[in-house]
């Protein structure tokens, strides 16, 4: 059984539009596995707590035993080690992540867990598997504006991308939805966009 894990990073919850466009994600792939179970975490509902010290100085402890500090952590890691697919449904915040997708990020990537320093570099110990990054943005970041206006930064898709390596998930696919509080033209444009490049990697 194809197990799906879907966060929604949106403090707007179902209605935001990035959870819209994960909503028919999740519908596709359960099309293409029909007995899926979906396993789904509403950060910004109940966000991951921040890293402190406990953790800090946990992380650097002898391996055995999962001391107090790290209980968030690992049951986060074990929710994604077991998942077949992850969807990651966020809006794009000041050019980056938002801060509970950030405090997600900070309790799964972690060393001798998650991935290994070598000499060569960080290598994830994660098995990979398909994952499905929707993101939403007011202004748009993949290119100009329909106006003209440039680009705005995008330290979002780069940076989920080599955090998601970093662990070992690799397969990663990215649907953007652009211009979206610029009217219900924009946003219709939107998702048909987002829709067309989702038939190519997963057909209806």
């Amino acid at each position: 059984m194809t197990t799906i894990l879907h966060l929604r990073c949106s403090p707007r919850g179902a209605a935001a539009f990035s959870s819209r466009m994960a909503e028919e994600v999740i519908a596709r792939l359960r099309r293409h596995h029909i007995s899926a179970e979906i396993v789904f975490r509403d950060l910004a509902a109940d966000p991951p707590p921040s890293i402190d010290a406990a953790f800090s100085a946990a992380i650097l402890g002898p391996p055995g035993e999962i001391p107090p500090a790290l209980e968030a952590s690992e049951t986060l890691i074990r929710e994604l080690e077991v998942a077949d697919v992850l969807v990651i449904a966020t809006p794009m915040h000041n050019y980056c992540v938002p801060a509970v997708l950030k405090a997600w990020i900070d309790q799964i990537v972690r060393i001798h867990r998650t991935f290994a320093s070598t000499p060569d570099g960080k290598v994830g110990k994660l098995p990979d598997r398909p994952a499905w990054l929707i993101v939403a943005s007011g202004g748009w970041f993949s290119g100009p504006s329909p106006t003209g206006a440039p680009a705005q930064p995008d330290f979002l898709t780069g940076y989920v991308r080599a955090v998601l390596s970093t662990i070992g998930v690799k397969d990663l696919h990215i649907l953007t939805l652009e211009g979206v509080t610029r009217g219900p033209e924009m946003v219709e444009t939107a998702f048909a966009q987002a829709r067309a490049c989702l038939d190519r990697v997963l057909p209806p």
